[in-house]
Order: structure tokens, then C-alpha cells, then sequence
């Protein structure tokens, strides 16, 4: 009878431990998530209620010693939930040192990363980083079993189509991993990647407007002559088809998603546009090289020790640089739809932002002249004028 009673105490100490360390968890998904987001200010209070400020601490130091110990907690608690004998007192330990330790810690990283000295680009980009593991993290405590036995298979190994407490293991410690490697690229490396795979969407855009642009040479005259009579019916077909139980979703998207080819007569000038389009957008993909290789692979060590215009500028063009290639592809979309008004408009912003990027850029980070300089005035005088 006591044996049971001290059971049952042991296994409502461990509720009382879950419910505590997700609220914890929740509370700092939602600060981790502000902050990414860009919507919380830029000084928070520390949830450790460490004395520690801003620049004491490397933070991307701090959220990889935190991470590595929350992916060694993880694989205990994944292990002690799933094997016999079930044991509460060994889980409510892992639990009570994840809430004293790495998981506070990790939050802490985050604040402690002041976007003056590491650019608002890797302050966000550690915070999502964080909030991940953590969202994750809640979703492996949420599923501690309090019924004194181990998890069964089916929450183990996953059923109809949610995963098991094994995958969601292996999701933490690819959460974790990702904190991990922030470290070690450190926060000009991560610069370099982001603009590296904001550069690869531009060359897809590119190829794909090149691929376009050859299409459009293949009509013959019998696609001429029908051009006008198919693009009338398009809609009333597509919507004849609708009635149709017979017809599959992926041809009806097909007709929706197929872009229409550039007409011979070419009333709009839409392949002049188009031909211009390409030869800025080659330029745009060789500004992001250039920027790579001239101004972050050279950028100063951050963090700075104190304030420097250096993060300010970075902070300044980085918009500019994550934008364009979404604005590409809206112009994209408005040559498959033949929207000259579209085009037009949104080529403008895109070439603008491309002179403004360049133009931010255009002195090296102690504000001299460079090779880079050269080629940004020749990169300049091209965008304005391709031809």
C-alpha cells in the first residue's frame, strides 16, 4: 500500500515537472519566435537572470555548448520513455537539469546576440534556429508517458501518418545540429551562405525565363492562326472540364499553370522586355558573386567588440538582397501571363533594388575605393541600359 501510494507521488511529482517544463518551453518558443520575426525589442530580459550583457558572451558560443546538451538530454529522455522499467525519477531528473541549464541557456544565446555587433541578419536567424529545437523539444515532452508505463509501439514507431517519439528525437537533434553549425560558420559564413542560395533562386529564375524564351520560337503558323480563339476559350474550357468528374486535378492544373507564348505579331513588345529582363538579371546574378567574393568573404571579425557601421550596412542591404529574387519571380509570372503593365512595373523595382544594393556596397568596409568599386560603376551603367 505504501509502495503504490509512493508511486503515485512519484508520478504526480513527474505531471507536475511536465506541465512546469512546457510552460517553461512555450514561454520562450514565444519570446524565440518575436525575435525572429523581428517584433521584439532589441533588449529583453534574461530568462536565466544572468548578470551577463551583451558582448560579454559570444552567443553563437552559448547556443552551441546549449544545443550539444539538449541533443544529449534528448537521446536520454527518448531512451528512458521507451524501455522498461519505466522509471520516473530518472526522467524527472533529465527534466529539472534541461530547465536549469540548456534550455534557459539557449534563450539566453539568443538576447544576448545584439544585432549592433552580430547584424540583425544572424540575430534572427540564431533565433529560428533556437525556437526550433524548442518548439520540438515540447513536442517529445508533451508525449512523457504518466501512467507509470513506457510509451506503447504506436507512439514509439508513429501511426497514420504522425511520428513516433523516435522521429521526433531524430528532428531535435537535426534542430540541434543546425544550432551547432551556426558556430562554426560564424555570422560572415552565414552571411555568405544565405546570399549563395539567394543567388542560386536567381539563376533557376534566369533558366527558366531562358528556357521561355527559346519556347516561344516553336509555334508554327497553324498556332498563330488558332492563338486568339484558344486563349478565349481557355477559361470556358477549363470551366467545362470543372463539370467533369472524369477530369484529373493535375490537368486541370495543368491548363491553369501552362504559360501563354509570346505571340509573333508581338503587339506589346513583350520579347524585347523579355530579351532586356535577361540581360539584367545575368548581371544581378553576377552582383551577388561579386558581393560574396569583395565584400563578405572579406568582412570584418564579428562579432565587433563595440558598435560599427560595418553591421549597419549589412543590416541596410540584406532586405535588398533577400527581396530581389522574389521580385524576379513576380516578373516571371508576369511574362507567362503576357502583362506588359505588370512587367514593366515590376522590372523597375527589381533593377532598382539592384542599383540600391550596389550602390550601398560601392566602398570597401573601411570606406575606400577597391576593384569592387570598378565593376559596381560598370554593373550600374549596365543595369540602367543592358543594350
Amino acid at each position: 500500500m505504501a509502495a503504490s501510494s509512493a508511486a503515485n507521488d512519484t508520478l504526480n511529482a513527474l505531471s507536475a515537472l511536465v506541465r512546469s517544463t512546457t510552460g517553461l518551453l512555450s514561454q520562450l518558443e514565444a519570446l524565440l519566435q518575436s525575435i525572429a520575426i523581428g517584433k521584439a525589442p532589441e533588449t529583453t530580459v534574461n530568462p536565466s537572470s544572468s548578470t551577463s550583457t551583451p558582448g560579454s558572451i559570444d552567443s553563437l558560443s552559448l547556443a552551441h555548448d546549449s544545443a550539444t546538451l539538449i541533443k544529449a538530454h534528448t537521446t536520454k529522455l527518448s531512451l528512458l520513455i521507451i524501455n522498461e522499467p519505466f522509471t520516473p525519477s530518472a526522467i524527472a531528473k533529465v527534466l529539472r537539469e534541461l530547465a536549469a541549464g540548456p534550455i534557459p541557456a539557449l534563450a539566453s544565446a539568443v538576447q544576448l546576440c545584439d544585432a549592433h555587433q552580430y547584424t540583425t541578419v544572424a540575430r534572427q536567424d540564431l533565433a529560428w534556429r533556437c525556437y526550433r529545437v524548442l518548439k520540438e523539444l515540447k513536442g517529445l515532452v508533451d508525449v512523457i508517458p504518466l501512467n507509470g508505463d513506457v510509451l506503447p509501439n504506436a507512439q514509439k514507431n508513429g501511426t497514420k501518418g504522425e511520428k513516433g517519439s523516435l522521429a521526433a528525437t531524430g528532428i531535435i537533434w537535426a534542430a540541434c545540429d543546425d544550432v551547432i553549425l551556426l558556430k562554426k560558420l560564424g555570422v560572415a559564413g552565414l552571411l555568405v551562405k544565405k546570399v549563395e542560395e539567394y543567388r542560386d533562386t536567381l539563376k533557376d529564375i534566369l533558366e527558366e525565363l531562358k528556357e521561355y524564351s527559346e519556347e516561344v520560337e516553336e509555334d508554327d503558323d497553324d498556332d498563330d492562326s488558332d492563338t486568339g480563339q484558344v486563349e478565349q476559350g481557355d477559361v470556358f474550357n477549363i470551366a467545362e472540364q470543372m463539370q467533369n468528374t472524369h477530369i484529373s486535378t493535375q490537368e486541370m492544373l495543368d491548363d491553369l499553370m501552362n504559360p501563354r507564348r509570346i505571340p509573333r505579331g508581338d503587339p506589346d513588345r513583350i520579347r524585347e522586355r523579355l530579351d532586356s529582363c535577361l540581360k539584367r538579371l545575368r548581371l544581378t546574378t553576377l552582383l551577388y558573386t561579386a558581393v560574396i567574393k569583395r565584400r563578405l568573404k572579406p568582412l570584418p571579425s564579428l562579432p565587433a567588440a563595440a558598435q560599427t557601421p560595418v553591421t549597419q550596412r549589412l543590416d541596410d542591404v540584406f532586405p535588398l538582397l533577400k527581396r530581389l529574387p522574389n521580385r524576379f519571380g513576380e516578373v516571371a509570372c508576369a511574362f507567362y501571363e503576357l502583362d506588359r503593365g505588370a512587367i514593366d512595373r515590376v522590372m523597375d523595382s527589381c533593377f532598382f533594388d539592384a542599383f540600391a544594393a550596389s550602390e550601398m556596397l560601392m566602398t570597401s568596409w573601411q570606406g575606400q575605393r577597391d576593384e569592387f568599386t570598378e565593376w559596381a560603376e560598370k554593373f550600374q551603367v549596365g543595369i540602367k541600359k543592358p543594350d
